[in-house]
């Protein structure tokens, strides 16, 4: 159940276990519809954070609503697995069939923003994601495909200058820690 993999993560930073206290407190508040889009304050989403099987790439889609390359990830829609999610999501944005769990744990809980935009010609009022990360791995030689209307490009990008590109200053943080937490799970395996 995801309520209890959020309970039970271990947050790494002071912001980790903010953003988990808030989340379990948004879904105690709204239990209802937290996995849904019809709660318009904020809702679950899940990301996935890919790797190449060094560590030495990540792979990433060049998003349409924020002209930005960015991580994998979506709406959980009603789907409480959320590793399900972030793996679907993953394959579907990228073209990649063959994604895996790094980790089939939590990497990172993190609540981000999302300013308001016009998606499929209808307006999304600005709301938060109860973003909840984890770490996949992919195979470089896999072919990749745009998914058109979601994303413009996908590539691997170099991990050691992945900041230059992805060019999102909110973002920075989440995605250096999920890289360095990839790394570390990479070097123990």
């Amino acid at each position: 159940m995801y309520v209890d993999e959020i309970r039970a993560y271990t947050p790494q930073n002071e912001q980790e276990a903010a953003d988990q206290r808030l989340i379990l407190e948004y879904i105690r508040l709204f239990p209802d519809n937290i996995l849904t889009r019809d709660n318009e304050i904020a809702h679950l989403s899940s990301s996935g954070f890919v790797v190449n099987a060094d560590g030495t790439r990540v792979l990433m889609a060049h998003h349409n609503i924020y002209r930005v390359w960015a991580w994998t990830g979506g709406h959980a829609d009603g789907e409480g697995d959320l590793l399900s999610v972030a793996l679907r999501e993953a394959r579907e944005e990228t073209g990649v069939e063959h994604i895996r769990p790094l980790s089939p744990a939590i990497a990172s809980l993190d609540i981000l923003p999302v300013w308001g935009h016009v998606k499929r010609g209808k307006w999304v009022p600005s709301h938060q994601h109860l973003n909840v990360s984890y770490l996949l791995v992919a195979d470089e030689s896999d072919a990749l495909q745009i998914r058109e209307g979601e994303n413009s490009r996908v590539g691997w990008l170099p991990a050691e200058r992945l900041l230059e590109y992805t060019n999102e200053w909110q973002m920075d943080g989440v995605y250096a820690k999920l890289l360095a937490r990839a790394r570390e799970l990479l070097r123990n395996a």
